[in-house]
């Protein structure tokens, strides 16, 4: 064989070979769809049928079933998604859900969030809140938009999700831009909506790809940085303030816990990041998986040592009485930042990117007196008010959501 056709031939094998290994991803694009299984996709809430069938997912009513939704496995907040969808009964409505979540405290467990409708009424590609506020698109009696979605064929449907802004498009028309901040980040889910009777309507996704933008974004803000709105004072209110952009715990025992909407003060797996600052002879923390108490230290929950320079010897980024640090990883009156990502029952705590404690909760774990509440579970964070000696500062808390089934 010819030298240029054996090296063609190798050079052809070897790409044919990496395509059946590696995830299909380029230009930073990543399929969300094998085109054989559906590895990757979790059903939930109703019993409609999700098969695959010549590369595509085929959705079909079943008879007495709620919405039901193939979600997928990870959380995306800020993205840029395109597929395509194909309605095979003109009667059916169904959608794609984004940013969307499914807990098991919050109504059962029914999947809530923003979804991108797919219908032949003339709502296709405008954004509704599902299970949760209705249509968050109120501009939906333009023609122009309203015919962009084709019956019987296969229409091309792109949604950008930036911050608080989601824009959609079908079939190159530009049809929704919402501004929302209520769900930053959560799953993708294809919808097969109830139906009456057992018609066995039926709705197919293919070519769904996705492609994350920036760093994948996906924080929410939980302090606004002018009052402590979403925030609940304990026992001595006057020993928390807001000042320059920050809360300050100053003052009498007193703890301030996140009361407020962002993913209903009700977080399992997640990422905090905070900006911190103690004074000399401080003494604070923070806790998660706690829950409001009216008085003295909380019983539930870990509570993330700060203190880099006070009396008690367990320092900044330590779990308190579970996993502490000896050596404090920051200095008073300079800010640092805080990390937490918690994970099933594994801990991790960063202090300026540095990893201070790696820890994961025994099975058969048990606590001493007065820490029996210090147990991985769910639930909000607080910010600990110590003793009148103590001032700390804490600004830009933010949030990330993980999936509670991650691992």
């Amino acid at each position: 064989m010819h030298r240029s056709r054996l090296l063609a031939l190798i050079t052809c094998l070897t790409t044919l070979a990496l395509a059946t290994v590696l995830p299909a991803q380029r230009d930073g694009w990543t399929s969300l769809f094998d085109g054989k299984t559906l590895r990757g996709w979790t059903q939930r809430n109703g019993t409609a049928k999700y098969k695959v069938r010549n590369r595509t997912i085929v959705g079909t009513t079943v008879k007495g079933s709620p919405n039901s939704f193939l979600c997928s496995d990870k959380f995306y907040g800020d993205f840029e998604l395109e597929f395509e969808v194909k309605l095979f009964d003109d009667q059916l409505n169904s959608g794609v859900q984004i940013r969307s979540h499914s807990f098991a405290p919050h109504n059962n467990g029914r999947v809530h969030g923003y979804q991108v409708e797919v219908s032949t009424n003339g709502h296709a590609g405008f954004v509704y809140d599902e299970a949760r506020r209705g249509w968050l698109s109120k501009d939906r009696d333009d023609p122009h938009r309203r015919a962009a979605f084709k019956s019987g064929e296969w229409n091309r449907y792109r949604v950008i999700c930036l911050g608080p802004t989601i824009r959609t498009w079908v079939n190159g028309v530009q049809i929704a831009h919402v501004v929302d901040e209520v769900s930053p980040a959560g799953f993708i889910g294809l919808q097969v909506h109830s139906v009456s009777g057992d018609p066995k309507w039926r709705v197919a996704w293919r070519n769904l790809r996705i492609r994350e933008l920036g760093d994948g974004g996906g924080y929410a803000s939980l302090f606004n940085g002018k009052d402590l709105q979403g925030w609940k004072v304990n026992e001595n209110p006057a020993s928390v303030r807001v000042e320059e952009g920050a809360i300050v715990v100053q003052g009498e025992r007193s703890h301030v816990f996140y009361d407020g909407p962002v993913y209903h003060h009700d977080f399992k797996n997640f990422e905090l990041r905070a900006l911190v600052k103690t004074k000399k002879n401080a003494n604070s923390g923070i806790y998660f998986h706690t829950r409001f108490q009216k008085g003295g230290w909380p019983e539930r929950g870990y509570e993330v040592q700060v203190n880099n320079s006070q009396g008690d010897w367990r320092r900044t980024g330590g779990l308190y009485a579970v996993d502490d640090v000896k050596v404090a990883p920051a200095e008073d009156d300079k800010w640092f930042l805080m990390e937490v990502r918690v994970v099933g029952k594994h801990v991790t705590i960063k202090v300026d990117g540095k990893v201070i404690v790696d820890y994961t909760e025994p099975d058969d774990v048990r606590r001493e007196p007065g820490f029996k509440g210090r147990l991985i579970d769910r639930g909000t964070f607080a910010l600990q008010c110590h003793d009148p000696g103590s001032e700390v500062h804490y600004k830009d808390i933010a949030v990330r959501l993980l999936p509670e089934g991650a691992q």
